[in-house]
This record gives structure tokens, C-alpha cells and sequence, in this order.
């Protein structure tokens, strides 16, 4: 999948025009601030996990959180374990640097950390490593059909 179809899944929500596209790669949290221009922890980063019967997992968390391997085991009953990136591919729709929760195959769970809510605005990528759309946390949730506000991370002070 693409920006393009990103775009196409945003317009029902009528956030099409959120999505900014860079020359520069924001394939990673650090590159992704720095093209955005924000502090590293505003960047929604998706997590992608894989389900012990083989299905995709996605967690969107601040981009200064960590997954707490007990409270992840805790909330979903196995150990967390990150998808190859040929896996992302397969069983998400994105390219690893691109994953979000925007226009994902169909069965892929989406859950939303706590991390984000402490920020008026975050910025998800948007199925490319060089973009990104800014959301306010209300609007993230109804546009990435998250399950549910979760707290499965651990953020600096806590660590």
C-alpha cells in the first residue's frame, strides 16, 4: 500500500489534506522529527507484532515509549514479538518505515498507548517513509479504528 491509499482511506474523514510529504525520509522517529519539526516523542510510531496463530498486531506509541514486555504480555497473553519487515508487508500492508494504522489489511487489531495523550497533536506516518499527518489523539482513534486506549508502554520517567 501507499500515501495514495492513505489518502484515499483519510478522506472519509476528511483529513486527505493532513498528509504532508517530504524530500527527506521519515522512516524512523528521529528523521521523522526532524521533518516534521517537533520534539521526537510527538512522532506516533506503529509498533507491528505478530499474533502466535500467525495475524498482525499493531500498537501506535509515542515516539519516546518502549513496549513493557509485562504489561504487553499482561493485556494480550504471549510475548511480544516485532514482525520482519517482509512480514509488515504481508500481513499489514505497509513497508517497514511506512507502517501505520491507516489502510491496513483486513484483521489487523489496532490499540492506541496512553504515551500519545499526553500531546495535543501527534504525527503518524502515512503508509510511506517520507510522511506524515498530524492528528489530534480524537481524531486518531476514530480514523485508525483502534480497539481501545491501552497502556502497554513505558515513557522516559519511566524508565
Amino acid at each position: 500500500m501507499s500515501v495514495e491509499a492513505v489518502r484515499e482511506y483519510l478522506a472519509a474523514f476528511g483529513l486527505e489534506n493532513r498528509i504532508s510529504e517530504f524530500a527527506v525520509s521519515s522512516a524512523t522517529v528521529e528523521l521523522a522529527a526532524e521533518a516534521v519539526g517537533v520534539i521526537p516523542a510527538r512522532i506516533a510510531k506503529t509498533l507491528s507484532f505478530k499474533y502466535p496463530d500467525g495475524g498482525a498486531l499493531l500498537i501506535v506509541a509515542a515516539g519516546d515509549a518502549k513496549v513493557d514486555n509485562r504489561k504487553f504480555k499482561d493485556k494480550f497473553g504471549f510475548k511480544a514479538k516485532m514482525l520482519t519487515p517482509d512480514e509488515a508487508i504481508e500481513l499489514v500492508g505497509h513497508a517497514v518505515g511506512g507502517v501505520c494504522p491507516f489502510a491496513v489489511k483486513e484483521g489487523v487489531r489496532v490499540f492506541l498507548d496512553i504515551s500519545l495523550q499526553r500531546f495535543s497533536t501527534v504525527f503518524p506516518a502515512a503508509g510511506s517513509s517520507s510522511s506524515a499527518v498530524e492528528l489530534n489523539c480524537d481524531e486518531f482513534f476514530k480514523c485508525s479504528a483502534a480497539e481501545e486506549w491501552i497502556d502497554c508502554c513505558k515513557i522516559p520517567e519511566e524508565i
